[in-house]
């Protein structure tokens, strides 16, 4: 499987503007900046998608783990933040709110880490991971 996704990118750093295209057309011409990046300029910006990214695919593999291991989830709602910290991501942290019928708390936890180390995307990021998983 291969996705795509295109940037066009004018102008210089600080005064210049780009546009991101998915091959979904999710994102279709969306506007990203210096502003939208390093400020609170409207549009995206990389750190943005890749929380997106992370959050999603994360929340994909708990799903089929649940499943697996005989649970069917009502909600699992994750957000990640990303951290770019002088020109460099540093990090993502993943918060977890779930609601899972009949799962004990060890369970959970177990299913949970598992899922956050063998996720694709946390297996494609090279910074560090935390995770914290709260069982309603």
């Amino acid at each position: 499987m291969k996705r795509r996704s295109t940037a066009v990118w004018q102008g210089n750093i600080k005064s210049g503007n780009g546009h991101l295209t998915t091959g979904s057309a999710v994102l279709s011409q969306t506007p990203y900046s210096f502003n939208s990046r390093f400020a609170d300029g409207a549009g995206t910006n990389p750190e943005e998608l890749l929380a997106a990214a992370h959050a999603g695919c994360f929340t994909m593999k708990l799903s089929l783990d649940l499943t697996n291991a005989g649970f069917v989830p009502d909600e699992l709602e994750t957000d990640s933040v990303i951290t770019l910290d002088n020109g460099k991501i540093t990090s993502s942290v993943l918060t977890l709110k779930a609601r899972v019928p009949g799962i004990t708390e060890t369970q959970f936890q177990e299913i949970a880490r598992q899922a956050e180390q063998t996720c694709p995307v946390s297996q494609a990021f090279n910074f560090k991971i935390t995770l914290d998983a709260v069982l309603l």
